[in-house]
């Protein structure tokens, strides 16, 4: 059966703007990256872990933070959350989310080009922060984290990350010395594969050049953890649901703890 007038034009609309990374499923037997290498990306990575995030966001503030074609902010605005900012720094992948919410009825939805290095300029803090599928794509991760910490999150931030290597966390001390006892040797816990480890990626990964760094499983929570936020779950092994600390952990102080996590400064 021939498409119908109204769906030919969104068609046309959606390969204009191709290529499209996240498969968005638009209605009508229309979706956006339908022959997508990692499948029907990412919604079958959504299902894994949306149980994880508030069933009901009514009246609350989002901020998706690399948002792409719109996934994410979409999925927030269909639980209800009153305000929803997705933010990048790709113009195309603004063009198609506009298109994506449009469509499926979220023209609310707002989208602004944005870096975020630069989202301290937004002006306010958000209930809940998506970061997902940006640190390994950046120069400076830890800065990201920072500066999401200190500027926009609110309360809540859901966060994934590309990983490598062991899944296996390691218990770091809290002070790290120079030497094994009696030796010149340096601590073997640094070899140890649950050892928070940060790989750095000279070239490319993937084919791609964008992806810079993947931390493993200990290092990804360590990182939250010295930005100021406090894991809450983990439900899918790169995505972890956390809340904003009290007070960020930089400054804490020696030998304070994160009672949720059970952690020492």
């Amino acid at each position: 059966m021939a498409d119908a007038p109204s769906n030919r034009s969104l068609r046309a609309d959606v390969e204009a703007l191709a290529p499209w990374f996240q498969n968005i499923d638009l209605g009508g037997g229309l979706t956006t990256a339908p022959a997508h290498f990692l499948g029907d990306y990412p919604a079958f990575k959504y299902r894994r872990f949306a149980h994880a995030l508030p069933a009901d966001l009514t009246g609350k503030s989002v901020l998706d933070i690399g948002c792409n074609a719109g996934f994410y902010a979409i999925e927030m605005a269909r639980r209800g959350a009153g305000r929803v900012l997705g933010v990048d720094s790709d113009p195309r992948y603004l063009d198609q989310a506009r298109l994506a919410a449009g469509a499926l009825g979220f023209a609310g939805i707002e989208f602004a080009r944005c870096d975020v290095y630069d989202v301290a300029a937004l002006g306010e803090r958000f209930d809940l922060v998506i970061f997902m599928g940006v640190l390994y794509h950046l120069r400076h991760p830890l800065l990201a984290l920072d500066l999401i910490r200190e500027h926009v999150a609110g309360d809540l931030m859901l966060f994934q990350t590309m990983q490598q290597g062991s899944a296996e966390v390691f218990a770091a001390p809290a002070d790290h010395p120079f030497h094994k006892p009696g030796t010149f040797d340096p601590p073997d816990y640094f070899d140890a594969p649950g050892y928070p480890k940060l790989h750095f990626i000279e070239r490319e990964f993937a084919a791609d050049w964008s992806n810079w760094w993947a931390p493993n499983a200990a290092c990804a929570q360590a990182m939250l953890r010295a930005a100021g936020f406090v894991v809450e779950s983990h439900p899918e092994a790169e995505v972890y649901l956390c809340r904003v600390a009290p007070v960020p952990f930089a400054e804490m102080g020696a030998g304070a703890v994160y009672p949720a996590q059970g952690m020492r400064a």
